[in-house]
């Protein structure tokens, strides 16, 4: 009797194991020359393969001047990556009953909201989210008195020129006034919903409270000045606001948290939290919300701007590829998340300061990025 040929495991897993030694080293290597090749502090990344995490590193700098390393373990003010944190925490409250998308803002926010222009039209919480509102961020939004017709005499240039729901402005005091509906439905202080309702069941360590964090962790973010071609710490990204919380008025003073742009959090935990997108609303048998609400999310409004609800579709990141995520800046990081369901395999990438050239409507290095770790790992 023949016995039947077999493939040893220890065979395998050792050629297994020097495969991903082998794409490690092409990622690396790569993404050592996009460095050399652009003005860079540090970076961030994490790769997810079958919606697993495969590979997580960290290049160059935590913190220039010492030139103390970037480590996996830092975390990062991921800038408008944040917004999905909001909608994720909106479509929960949906789903419990307590809102609905089609509400009329005025109501959830306690002050009138509506465009002069289309007094008749309704602004709804929807609107909002995609970017369809008709407000603009010109009256500034670090404070819902720019928009609120009691406390700003010219709350009306808060608005653009076309009705509500007909036309697309990215615009963050849009997410600002959702963070503060969140906080007046659930009755739990906006960073504390998130962390209690997000980051607490996917067990991720961050939130947009500054001292509710370990700021050892926190990765220096640097602004790139072209004129004298150097890297200018900005100390304002993890500013602790302690003496507007300490007088914190709920329902009002939620902006100084950054429902638009405050969450900080590390490349590896950013990634388990785009798992659960890719995967329509799980990670690891934690349900954070239905599939119809992922779908949601990630379901592109128009063909004109690709956007849905803090997820947009990208059809230019990868060749060939549709993308779904969202990318973030400000005070001088930039960052991307982006995932395709159906193939199962996604990217986080950070940088902590870079002297930024934009690709195709990407940071340049985002983007070059991104597709050395898709070369190496996926294709």
């Amino acid at each position: 009797m023949k016995s039947k040929a077999y493939f040893p495991i220890f065979v395998l897993s050792l050629l297994l194991t020097l495969n991903a030694f082998a794409q490690a080293e092409k990622a690396e290597a790569g993404i050592q020359t996009i460095m050399q090749q652009t003005n860079v502090v540090g970076i961030a990344v994490a790769v997810v393969k079958n919606n697993k995490i495969i590979y997580t590193h960290s290049f160059g700098y935590k913190e220039l001047e010492t030139k103390q390393p970037l480590t996996d373990d830092c975390i990062f003010r991921i800038a408008s990556i944040s917004k999905s944190f909001s909608t994720t925490s909106i479509m929960q409250l949906a789903e419990a009953g307590k809102v609905s998308l089609d509400d009329d803002v005025s109501n959830l926010i306690g002050f009138t909201i509506r465009n002069p222009k289309f007094p008749e039209t309704v602004i709804t919480l929807r609107t909002l989210l995609q970017h369809r509102s008709s407000i603009n961020d010109s009256e500034g939004y670090f404070s819902l008195d720019s928009i609120n017709p009691a406390t700003n005499p010219n709350w009306a240039k808060c608005y653009n020129n076309y009705e509500p729901g007909k036309g697309y402005m990215y615009c963050n005091l849009n997410y600002n006034i959702t963070g503060t509906i969140i906080e007046k439905i659930s009755r739990e202080r906006f960073d504390q919903y998130v962390k209690h309702h997000i980051l607490d069941p996917l067990k991720l360590y961050g939130g947009y409270c500054v001292d509710s964090l370990d700021n050892k962790r926190f990765a220096t973010i640097y602004e790139y000045n072209t004129d004298s071609a150097k890297f200018i710490s900005s100390p304002n990204a993890y500013a602790p606001r302690r003496t507007e919380i300490a007088n914190y008025v709920p329902g009002k003073s939620t902006p100084i948290f950054s429902p638009t742009g405050g969450m900080k959090i590390s490349a590896t935990d950013l990634a388990k939290y785009m798992i659960m997108h890719s995967r329509l609303g799980k990670y690891q048998g934690v349900k954070i919300m239905s599939k119809k609400s992922a779908r949601e999310m990630q379901k592109k409004v128009s063909e004109e701007d690709g956007y849905g609800m803090a997820i947009e579709t990208q059809e230019n990141l990868i060749k060939g590829k549709t993308m779904k995520g969202h990318t973030g800046s400000a005070y001088g990081l930039y960052s991307g998340m982006f995932f395709n369901s159906k193939e199962k395999f996604g990217f986080v990438v950070i940088t902590n300061g870079c002297g930024p050239k934009y690709e195709d409507g990407f940071n340049g290095l985002i983007k070059n990025t991104i597709n050395c770790l898709y070369e190496s790992f996926i294709l």
